[in-house]
């Protein structure tokens, strides 16, 4: 099992600096991890730092709040991915969802998806601390309907992370058809297992480094 390869190492936080761009970039080199998931401004940086690597450039659109205008998310996507993304995490429009406007939902992905096809890998980030399960259950089979990649838990900037439970509903729902991917409250090696058990693939921490090392302990 290759840990590393699981791990978007993340630096979202509204104050970070190219420092910090710089050190999230050499770590994950260093550890040969997914990619390194980090706000847009950052891409072109990220992506001369990472060349000659396979570490990818993974980027956020709608975010965190998910409320943009379609076009903007797909213009966004457009930008980031001329820019050197290789993979965009977009957050649905949660009060479309609550509201049942599922087919402005479904068009929201598909906006994103078309301008990644071929290009990007597209992770959709349901926010499930904000809904029920059966919203989770609607948002995973519109992200699938969309042509997502993965679905994704969290952004990390509302009431709560990933659990078991979600990943494990997450994978039901959507089968073979798209990855799961587990992000906020990814703290240690055991919350990766608990989770990977459960049916996840990919994990959004900025705690990579700390849980290699547990792997390698361990190991």
């Amino acid at each position: 099992m290759n840990i590393s390869k699981t791990i978007d190492h993340t630096v979202l936080k509204t104050f970070t600096q190219k420092k910090d761009i710089e050190r999230f970039c050499l770590e994950a080199k260093e550890n040969n991890f997914a990619s390194v998931c980090i706000n847009p401004c950052w891409i072109s940086y990220a992506k001369e730092l990472l060349k000659d690597t396979d570490v990818k450039v993974c980027t956020v659109i709608g975010f965190p709040i998910g409320a943009n205008d379609t076009k903007v998310k797909a213009y966004e996507a457009s930008v980031a991915i001329a820019n050197g993304a290789e993979e965009v995490d977009m957050v649905i429009n949660v009060g479309k969802l609550k509201d049942r406007e599922l087919s402005y939902v479904e068009e929201d992905i598909k906006s994103v998806v078309k301008e990644a096809k071929e290009k990007a890998l597209v992770k959709v980030i349901i926010e499930t601390c904000l809904l029920t399960e059966e919203e989770k259950e609607i948002a995973c089979r519109l992200a699938v309907k969309a042509g997502a990649d993965f679905v994704k838990t969290s952004t990390g900037f509302s009431t709560g992370g990933a659990t078991v439970e979600d990943i494990k509903l997450m994978k039901f729902i959507v089968g073979d058809k798209a990855k799961v991917k587990a992000s906020t409250g990814i703290n240690s090696l055991e919350d990766v297992k608990k989770m990977m058990e459960v049916g996840a693939t990919r994990f959004g921490t900025s705690k990579g480094v700390r849980i290699l090392k547990e792997y390698k302990r361990e190991e």
